[in-house]
């Protein structure tokens, strides 16, 4: 079955930086369009960045621009976030899932990963 598994996140001071992996299987990644989405306590999901299954081209939501860089190696079936300069309104659950197309998937959730921007 369509599984992902993030991890990565931690406790980190404004202005640090971390990288969160999300391991995909169950299905073939390569055909597949990746994003990172976000949760914040009392907040809907919101999807941050996007990568293409071909030519691997990316987006980003406003907020997070210049800051946060996503990836992917499609024959490890991961998905990167590298990001900088975090502020405390990063702070959330940090999720992974997949789209075709236009459309995004929101079936089989994993367990996200805590990201939590603090002094």
């Amino acid at each position: 079955q369509v599984q992902f598994v993030e991890s990565g996140g931690g406790l980190v001071q404004p202005g640090g930086s971390l990288r969160l992996s999300c391991v995909a299987s169950g299905y073939i990644f390569i055909n597949y369009n990746m994003a990172w989405y976000r949760q914040a306590p009392g907040k809907q999901r919101e999807r941050v960045a996007t990568i293409t299954s071909g030519v691997a081209s990316t987006r980003y939501v406003d907020s997070v621009k210049g800051r946060f860089t996503i990836s992917r190696v499609n024959a490890k079936k991961t998905v990167y976030l590298q990001m900088n300069s975090l502020k405390p309104e990063d702070t959330a659950v940090y999720y992974c899932n997949r789209g075709y197309g236009s459309a995004w998937s929101d079936e089989h959730w994993g367990q996200g990963t805590q990201v939590t921007v603090s002094s």
